[in-house]
């Protein structure tokens, strides 16, 4: 039987998306977890508990609390026989599962386990590599926490960018704008590196330091700097099962703790570690679970000129050690220079750890989820207790002043009338200083806002992440440059309805304000930078196209809103402005407007301090951060909690019949910006211990940044909120 051709067509599409389906369900499989094996030992729980576990049967609450007791009390004893968390034994990984059990469970009201890998990188499938196959190690930064000025690794004495293949600089991942801000560039490093062949004690450099450059090494090694590499996508690790812990790259040296004069010493051999997953059944090749590094001080036999790679004695096999009587000393007062040889070898261990797992290790002592949750209940704490004061400023006080203010209105009483209504001949009286600044002001707010709202949606849509480097930058930057029609369609409405005339400088400085500031702030910065040698000073080209992203998209997008703005009526208003002002009668001690001004910033600030405290150590202290579902919930609160607290202040300050809320309604939240920054410094002087000046400079100057686009982004809210509240309140009641 023949098909007709249009059939034939059909029936291959559909063969080909059953295959496609059969594909992607296979890939699925691969990657998800197992259930996550219980902490438990024999005779812990009830047979009937194990029996349903087993089985994979849904708990109930009583034997949920049955099974963690006996998991704490297991994990307790095995801490106590000496059993580590973070090497590579099965005791090990279900120590971690165990810690990190929360951080892998997805969902809001019925949870359901994931995988980290899952978690941290949504839809990426794990790299398989043949036996034999050439894979590159990456550089990353030399950084330290206490100093916020990172370099790049070639600027270290011995190291070398490795040569490429033009097809493997194609396949090499692309440096994004804001991996280029943030200084993160993926170059080969001088190893060779060949699936399941370990290379033994092989010499990669010979140097000779002196000079700037020791003296430069001595001050890397005093202010703790760590050397950073990736392969397959992981960090590299120094972990110690003795000591049980594990932190990301290696410190370039080491400070002995003998003796009155203090010495220091240079690691130059490298033992890294390449753990791998092999499965026949499920898939082809092997799948990379660790990579660790053991870093050696070893002053090695200096070959003579002309000698081979494999003439140094010192160097051979696998069993170069720490040795006291061979360490590398920096000493400033070697004459000639110090002649140093850089050494590696390479091992590779086969064990029982899944590719979903490999990133255990590296949550492992971060704080529990438990606490973002604690986060969002003391938002919402806040938020609560705002929305009844709001209800009760709607509902009970305003509903009877309504009420009263019609049924006079209605007999013609002639009584004077009292509280917020006699200044509705005012209320929407414009501000005798600079509407044009306020409307920049609150229309920059506006477009922050929807950037960071925006930016935080793509995150948890899994559109983008924030363990790609630079990724959440670049959407940051480009989401702000895209949303410059929303400050200038919001900007263009407030300043027609203050009837200003000058539209045209209205929409340039709202194009050109905050963006402008930003610029020479960070030009000067980058001056410095430039001048330590750092590896975020960003090149002329970053900046040009920064320039251009400016001009040529952000700006127009400014005009192209304003002009909208420009074109619809003036905002309509239940009350007509008088021509003369009404005299604003004395006001209390208690409604200044620089005390309700740090009253109003102290909610905002307190309904993200929490969080806050997460981010800053993602930024400053290299903490990984991924909630951004927790992060998305506090933005709205904190919009809900600025909108409250301008409407309320905004009420009590008409009720002591003072029109003037339009600068109050601004500054009343905006402040919530200088107790970021407050916040800032403590964190400078309690958690950061910076040394030098240049690191301080960078700090404060990006957190006055990130201060003031707070502040701006909160202003804004309570302007708007304020503004939509008398508009609500003046047009329920009859006014002449």
């Amino acid at each position: 039987m023949k098909l007709t051709g249009s059939f034939g067509h059909f029936l291959v599409l559909c063969l080909a998306l059953v295959f496609v389906v059969v594909v992607d369900a296979k890939n699925a499989d691969l990657s998800k977890p197992k259930v996550r094996q219980a902490l438990l030992a024999e005779g812990q729980v009830k047979e009937t508990t194990l029996k349903k576990l087993e089985d994979k049967k849904r708990l109930n609450r009583r034997e949920k609390k049955e099974i963690a007791n006996a998991e704490l009390e297991t994990y307790k004893k095995m801490r106590e026989k000496g059993f580590d968390e973070v090497g590579h034994s099965k005791e090990a990984q279900m120590m971690r599962q165990y810690r990190l059990r929360n951080k892998k469970k997805r969902g809001i009201l019925r949870k359901r386990e994931a995988s980290l890998a899952h978690v941290l990188f949504p839809g990426v499938s794990p790299e398989e590599y043949a036996v034999g196959e050439e894979i590159s190690m990456y550089t990353g930064l030399v950084e330290s926490k206490k100093t916020q000025v990172p370099f790049e690794v070639f600027d270290l004495p011995g190291f070398f960018e490795k040569k490429e293949s033009q097809g493997k600089k194609k396949l090499r991942m692309r440096r994004n704008l804001g991996s280029r801000l943030q200084g993160h560039n993926l170059r080969p490093a001088p190893f060779d590196l060949i699936v399941k062949q370990s290379v033994p004690c092989t010499p990669f450099s010979r140097t000779t330091i002196q000079g700037k450059k020791l003296r430069w090494l001595r001050k890397l090694i005093e202010r703790q700097y760590r050397v950073h590499f990736q392969l397959d996508g992981l960090p590299v690790l120094m972990r110690s099962k003795e000591l049980n812990f594990a932190v990301r790259g290696y410190p370039v040296g080491f400070k002995s703790p003998e003796g009155s004069r203090a010495e220091l010493y240079l690691y130059n051999h490298l033992k890294f570690t390449i753990t791998y997953h092999e499965e026949p059944t499920q898939f082809e090749g092997i799948r990379i679970t660790g990579f660790d590094v053991h870093p050696v001080s070893i002053a090695h036999d200096i070959p003579e000129e002309g000698a081979g790679a494999r003439d140094i004695a010192s160097c051979s096999g696998f069993g170069v050690e720490n040795d006291p009587s061979k360490y590398v000393a920096l000493d400033v007062d070697s004459k000639g220079g110090i002649p140093v040889v850089f050494t590696y070898d390479v091992q590779w261990e086969k064990n029982d750890l899944e590719w979903t797992d490999r990133w255990d290790v590296y949550l492992v002592g971060s704080p529990d989820d438990d606490i973002h949750y604690y986060s969002i209940v003391n938002s919402l704490m806040i938020v609560l207790f705002m929305t009844g004061a709001i209800a009760t400023i709607m509902i009970r006080t305003l509903r009877k002043d309504i009420a009263g203010y019609n049924e006079l209105q209605a007999l013609e009483e002639g009584e004077e009338e009292t509280g917020w209504k006699l200044v509705h001949g005012d209320v929407f009286r414009p501000p005798s200083f600079s509407p044009m600044l306020l409307s920049v002001l609150v229309g920059t707010g506006a477009q922050l806002g929807a950037a960071v709202v925006l930016a935080i949606l793509l995150s948890v849509l899994r559109i983008t992440s924030t363990m790609k480097k630079g990724q959440m930058l670049t959407s940051l930057i480009l989401l702000y440059v895209l949303c410059g029609s929303v400050a200038g369609y919001i900007s263009a409405r407030i300043y027609k309805f203050c009837e200003a005339k000058a539209w045209k400088l209205n929409t340039m400085m709202t194009a050109t304000a905050l963006p402008g500031a930003c610029v020479i702030l960070f030009s000067f910065l980058n001056i410095f930078l430039s001048f330590a040698g750092a590896a975020t000073a960003v090149s002329f080209l970053t900046i040009i196209v920064l320039f251009l992203l400016w001009i040529c998209v952000s700006a127009p997008l400014v005009f192209v809103g304003a002009f909208i703005g420009l074109k619809l009526p003036t905002v309509e208003v239940p009350t007509k402005t008088k021509q003369i002002a009404r005299v604003i009668p004395e006001s209390q001690w208690m409604a200044h407007p620089a005390l309700t001004m740090l009253m109003g910033g102290v909610l905002p600030f307190g309904s993200v301090c929490i969080e806050l405290a997460f981010i800053m150590s993602a930024l400053w202290l290299h903490q990984i951060y991924y909630v951004m579902g927790f992060l998305l919930a506090v933005v709205f609160i904190l919009f809900a909690t600025c909108a409250q607290v301008s409407i309320v202040l905004c009420y009590l300050q008409l009720c002591a019949e003072d029109h003037r809320w339009w600068w109050k309604s601004f500054l009343n939240c905006a402040t919530a910006g200088g107790y970021l920054f407050l916040y800032s410094l403590w964190f400078l002087a309690s958690r950061l211990h910076l040394v030098g000046i240049l690191p301080v400079v960078v700090y404060l100057t990006y957190m006055t940044m990130i201060s003031v686009c707070f502040g701006l982004f909160c202003g804004a809210a309570g302007f708007i909120s304020s503004f939509w509240f008398t508009r609500i309140i003046y047009g329920a009641v009859k006014v002449d």
